[in-house]
């Protein structure tokens, strides 16, 4: 976790300096060259700050949101963020092993899927022996979760 939140302060830093050295050097130059209501440069540089702006406030949402996340409170028996999950679809009888992070390291050719993915949502809580149905875009699959190793056991 601590490692995404390197990574959200590091884009942060990168779009601040951006914001506050970069991008009104373009304005002042775009400025210089004279009409504003024809000038591409400028339209560019005032665009290009409005998404900065869009970008950094939901990057500070984000780590915002991921600071709160209290470790003590995840579950040590169902699962939650950070588990591995080792399931058994039940269609194909093939297991499939899931760890469950954060949509920041999300990565599914790697076997890691979001929480708020639809196989993520539906594993969230539950136990070896469960079965849970997910709803994906080609249907719906069944999975048996064989086992379990939470965060705690992870890190242990």
């Amino acid at each position: 976790m601590e490692d995404i939140k390197k990574k959200l302060q590091e884009e942060i830093a990168a779009l601040e300096y951006e914001l506050r050295h970069e991008l009104p050097k373009e304005i002042l130059k775009a400025r210089a060259h004279g009409d504003l209501s024809e000038n591409a440069e400028y339209h560019a540089a005032k665009e290009r700050q409005g998404y900065v702006n869009a970008r950094l406030a939901q990057l500070r949402k984000r780590l915002a949101e991921l600071s709160m996340v209290d470790l003590s409170k995840l579950p040590t028996d169902k699962v939650g963020l950070g588990s591995t999950v080792v399931v058994l679809d039940l269609a194909k009888d093939q297991e499939i092993t899931y760890k469950l992070v954060t949509s920041e390291e999300a990565d599914v050719a790697a076997g890691k899927i979001s929480t708020s993915s639809p196989i993520g949502r539906s594993l969230l809580g539950k136990s070896p022996g469960d079965v849970v149905r997910v709803n994906i875009p080609g249907g719906v699959r069944e999975f048996e979760i064989v086992k379990l190793v939470t965060i705690h056991e992870a890190n242990e």
